[in-house]
């Protein structure tokens, strides 16, 4: 075997359930992540100084618009864990956002591996949202987790896409947050194949309820509990509506204490380190690549190419098919990434393998761009256990947006690695016809896709994407009046007629629902 084949040496989690005020630090969780894999991989904590590569996971307090300011945190986290921990590594890059990052850096990784860039790399992150909201609300203040730094210490090396997930227009119209997009995707699917509302949210308790019965036995998740089908979709009090067809039980749960990282290092490092060779995880097999951007610019809002295309790429580069993958981690955001990431891959949603080895975002927990980590670890475990398997990967970003996907086993592979080029896969997907965008439609036009967005009160916003008679797409709100609002969740709305008029000096556009 050649000797710069990369290979997966360690991994550790860690979830912190104790008194928010008395929380880690975001240094302290990635540091406390990071010692767990080193001893994983037999290192000690004092290997990890030698690491020569260093990857972390942007923090989502980093993202465009978020409350960085309120939650003192390091202004170069690679930099300051690295003096933490005593190691001085070459290449050392912080992540802009994306779920589908930590795949992302471990295809990277292993690349640089592959090419003699790099002998030992970390690749880490961590969220700490839910201690620090409650440290904000409860006035706890944050004396403990600040960070004394050099004034003259520069901005962190970035990588991956710096782009927003949507554009101004898209926001303007409610397209600018997770609970409210990705229910479009799900009404969207519901319509394609014909299902009632009822028959439909059955099905999603039917989805998820597997995965809470994996978090149950998951010594890592956020909510390690098993729940039936029918508690996950009834809405109550403790399960109201976020934002139709989601109650909270479908949701990811950001508001957490998490972190996870890997260790992966060439072969011939590995050896000389005295990894045993029992502990080694191989990528097999890894692709990246990106949906159209924005998501007025799909071609519809019930599949992905690129879901289909990566896991597609990932299984011919490790040489074999879906057949022969033993385990599986499909991200789990909410249920329509599951759905619509298993027909991508062909994977039916009964799948008896399963579709999680973490019991997912919503239970497992969702550690802002950090979940697929868990996964990853997760997944290293359970083909130890099991040598002749393979296991699948896949991390979603943004909006279906950003995708990346790995194949792992503890099989010696049988060729070098070799990670084609993403520009190329990009470029096939790029290519692809979409509908016209108009941002200032007027007159009638069709519901394409909708969701009503709701607050602990009740609904209080309708989005509508539709097409106007020329065939346009657009983005419009309904008016906030409760019977128009009720009547969007009462029944089938897609092919809806109605009047679109174009919104004014910043304003959104409005649809009124015949």
């Amino acid at each position: 075997m050649d000797g710069r084949t990369p290979v997966l040496i360690g991994a550790g989690q860690f979830t912190y359930r104790g008194d928010p005020g008395e929380s880690p630090a975001p240094t302290a969780l990635l540091k406390i992540a990071a010692e767990r894999a080193a001893a994983d991989a037999g290192l000690g904590a004092g290997g990890l100084a030698a690491i020569d590569g260093l990857a972390v996971a942007g923090f989502t307090i980093d993202a465009p618009g978020s409350r960085r300011g309120m939650i003192p945190h390091s202004s170069n986290p690679p930099a300051n864990l690295a003096k933490v921990l005593g190691a001085a590594p070459a290449w050392a890059v912080y992540s802009h956002m994306g779920g589908n990052t930590p795949q992302q850096l471990v295809n990277v990784i292993a690349e640089r591996i592959a090419r003699g860039e790099t002998d030992l790399a970390l690749a880490v992150g961590c969220e700490f949202l839910g201690s620090a909201m409650k440290r904000l609300t409860q006035d706890l203040g944050f004396d403990d987790w600040r960070v004394e730094e050099d004034e003259d210490l520069p901005a962190p090396e970035r990588i991956g896409d710096p782009r927003p997930g949507v554009t101004p227009y898209e926001a303007r119209n409610g397209l600018d947050r997770p609970i409210n997009i990705y229910p479009l995707f799900e009404n969207a699917l519901r319509a394609r194949d014909g299902r009632s509302v009822a028959d439909h949210q059955a099905r999603l308790g039917r989805l998820f309820a597997p995965f809470t019965q994996v978090a149950a036995r998951n010594p890592e998740a956020w909510f390690p509990t098993a729940r039936t089908a029918e508690e996950l979709v009834e809405v109550s009090e403790k399960n109201r509506m976020i934002g139709f067809p989601y109650p909270k039980l479908l949701n990811a749960i950001m508001e957490v204490d998490q972190s996870a990282a890997v260790i992966l290092a060439s072969a011939d490092k590995a050896r000389e380190l005295g990894v045993p060779e029992d502990r080694w995880v191989y990528l097999h097999g890894c692709a990246d690549a990106a949906d159209l951007w924005y998501p007025l610019d799909r071609q519809n809002f019930h599949s992905s190419p690129a879901m289909r295309l990566t896991g597609k790429l990932a299984l011919e580069m490790a040489g074999i098919d879906l057949g022969q993958v033993g385990f599986i981690d499909l991200y789990s955001c909410f249920p329509v990434a599951v759905e619509i990431g298993a027909e991508a891959l062909g994977l039916a949603l009964d799948d008896p393998r399963g579709l999680t080895v973490t019991g997912g975002l919503p239970y497992a927990g969702g550690p802002g761009n950090n979940y697929a980590m868990h996964s990853i670890a997760a997944m290293a475990g359970k083909l130890r256990a099991a040598p002749d398997a393979y296991g699948l990967v896949t991390a979603n970003g943004w909006y279906l947006t950003k995708q990346s996907t790995g194949i792992y086993s503890r099989c010696r592979p049988d060729r070098p690695f070799e990670r084609q080029n993403p520009k190329l896969l990009q470029a096939e997907i790029d290519a692809l016809p979409h509908p016209p965008v108009t941002e200032a439609p007027q007159g009638p036009g069709k519901i394409e896709t909708y969701t009503v967005v709701h607050r602990r009160e009740g609904p209080f916003m309708g989005i509508v994407i539709g097409r106007d008679e020329a065939g346009r797409r657009f983005a419009a709100v309904t008016p906030d009046d409760p019977a128009v609002l009720a009547g969007l969740e009462q029944g089938e709305q897609v092919g809806r007629p109605g009047r679109v008029t174009a919104g004014a000096d910043g304003h959104p556009n409005r649809f009124v629902p015949d």
